[in-house]
């Protein structure tokens, strides 16, 4: 029996499905992909709104020096939302793990945002909660060391200086804009100073015992 669009918004994002308009459910079309998959490429022109609604999808960018960074994660989410009123996609959306996403035409997404103040109201909550995100994640791109872009991760990103790590060391590297080699001295240096420590996926920082920049690598900009 073949799936429907709408009864799978409801099932697994049922605040957002609960926020839209039945007839902008009725036009969604299910995306399936692989995990490594691209969901669109830099260049790629914006045909639809896309909606993750089981695994994970990555928007990746390469900076100057080589490295990928990871610009936005989304789980249960909106992917590039911000891309909506581009022509052109400016990175590359890769699925993390197999994903299963909900497609809108882009065109009648935006209509829909128009013409629906309710949904516009929640559309709006979403872009304010991921620009807290995305200032976080400028501000800690903009830290010159790895061990600064790790403490501010844990201190922004989890709850008294706690996270728990949902994904790989390596994917987070990438989050942080460093090589997993990088990463993994920068850790181990933050070990032997005692400004964290690691229980299994639980990460804590320390903030009295913060590594002075004199004993730390500058990350090559």
């Amino acid at each position: 029996m073949e799936e429907n669009a709408t009864a799978l918004a409801r099932t697994t994002v049922p605040d957002i499905a609960k926020a839209m308009p039945a007839g902008l459910l009725d036009v969604a079309s299910i995306v399936r992909l692989k995990a490594g998959e691209p969901l669109f490429r830099t260049g790629g022109k914006v045909r639809n709104a896309y909606l993750a609604i089981s695994g994970e999808v990555r928007l990746n960018r390469t900076g100057r020096s080589g490295v990928e960074i990871t610009l936005q994660r989304s789980r249960m989410g909106f992917v590039a939302e911000a891309s909506l009123d581009s022509k052109a996609y400016h990175c590359d959306a890769i699925a993390s793990v197999d994903s299963t996403l909900l497609a809108f035409p882009a065109e009648l997404f935006k209509a829909a945002l128009t013409n629906d103040p309710a949904f516009s109201r929640h559309w709006q909550r979403l872009l304010a909660r991921e620009v807290r995100k995305l200032r976080a994640q400028c501000e800690r791109l903009g830290l010159k060391t790895a061990e600064e872009r790790i403490v501010h991760y844990l201190e922004s990103e989890g709850v008294d200086g706690a996270v728990e790590l949902s994904m790989t060391k390596k994917e987070w590297a990438t989050d942080l804009g460093l090589t997993h080699e990088a990463l993994y001295r920068a850790l181990k240096r933050l070990k032997v100073a005692g400004s964290l420590r690691t229980e299994g996926a639980l990460i804590f920082v320390s903030a009295s015992r913060a590594p002075a920049i004199t004993d730390i690598d500058q990350v090559t900009p």
